[in-house]
C-alpha cells in the first residue's frame, strides 16, 4: 500500500525537518507548494505557464490553478508508492479537491505537529537560517551561541543569520494567522481514522519516532482507499 501523507503544523514545528526525514527514510517523494509550482513552470504545462503570469503580475494563483497543479504532480509515476505533501492543502476547498482526486488510492494520512506557543516563540527567535541558500541551520545552533558565528551552511557554505521576522511580535502575530486559517483544515481531517496528532514539543529523533509509529499503525488499519475517512 502506497503511503500518501499531508503534514500539518504551526510555523516552527519542525514540519519540514520532519517531512523531508520520513520521506528519506520511506523513499518516497516530499513535495511542497513550491516545488509543485516550480516543476509546473518547468514543464511548460497549461497550467503551469497560467500560474507563472498570475505570479510574474505580483499575484497570488488561484485555489483552481493549485489544485489543477496538484492534480498534474500526483499522476506522475515518481508516486506511485506514495508521497509526503507539505503546505498543501491550506483551504477546506484545497482539502475537499484533494479528497477528489485520491478517490481509488491508497488513503491519505494526516500528519498534525502541535506544539505550545510559547515553544514556537523560542525556537523561531533562536533559530538560524542559512543567508544564501535559506536552509535550517543544524540542530542546537542557535542565535547567540558562541559557534554561530563561524558556522557555515554544508549546503552553500554561507553565512547564517536569523530571518528578518523572527521577532516576538512578528511571531506571535504569525502564530495567530496561521491558528485562524489551519483551524478550519484541522477540523475537516481530525475526525478520520488517518488523523496523527503528533506531540513535537520533543527532541526531533523522539518526534520522527513518533511520527513513524502513528503512519505505521494508521496505515496498518487496512482503512479503505480514497479520502482514508
Amino acid at each position: 500500500m502506497a503511503l500518501n501523507l499531508i503534514f500539518l503544523g504551526p510555523p516552527g514545528a519542525g514540519k519540514g525537518t520532519q517531512a523531508d526525514r520520513f520521506a528519506q527514510a520511506k523513499g518516497i517523494p516530499k513535495i511542497s507548494t513550491g516545488d509543485i509550482l516550480r516543476g509546473a513552470v518547468a514543464a511548460g504545462s497549461e497550467l503551469g505557464l497560467r500560474a507563472k503570469a498570475i505570479m510574474d503580475a505580483g499575484n497570488l494563483v488561484s485555489d483552481e490553478i493549485m489544485i489543477g497543479i496538484v492534480k498534474e504532480r500526483l499522476d506522475r509515476p515518481d508516486v506511485s508508492a506514495g508521497f509526503i505533501l507539505d503546505g498543501f492543502p491550506r483551504t477546506v476547498a484545497q482539502a475537499e479537491a484533494l479528497d477528489g482526486i485520491m478517490a481509488g488510492r491508497s488513503p491519505l494520512i494526516i500528519v498534525d505537529i502541535q506544539v505550545p506557543d510559547a515553544e514556537l516563540v523560542r525556537r523561531l527567535t533562536s533559530r538560524l537560517i542559512c543567508r544564501g541558500c535559506g536552509a535550517n541551520a543544524p540542530e542546537g545552533l542557535l542565535a547567540g551561541s558562541p559557534e554561530a558565528a563561524s558556522a557555515r551552511c554544508g549546503k552553500c557554505g554561507g553565512e547564517f543569520g536569523q530571518r528578518a521576522d523572527d521577532n516576538e511580535t512578528v511571531v506571535l502575530e504569525r502564530l495567530k494567522v496561521y491558528q485562524r486559517n489551519t483551524k478550519p483544515l484541522v477540523d475537516y481531517y481530525q475526525s478520520r481514522p488517518s488523523f496523527c496528532a503528533i506531540d513535537g514539543a520533543q527532541a526531533p529523533a523522539q518526534v520522527a519516532a513518533k511520527i513513524e509509529a502513528a503512519v505505521d499503525a494508521a496505515a496498518a488499519a487496512g482503512l479503505p482507499g480514497g479520502t482514508g475517512r
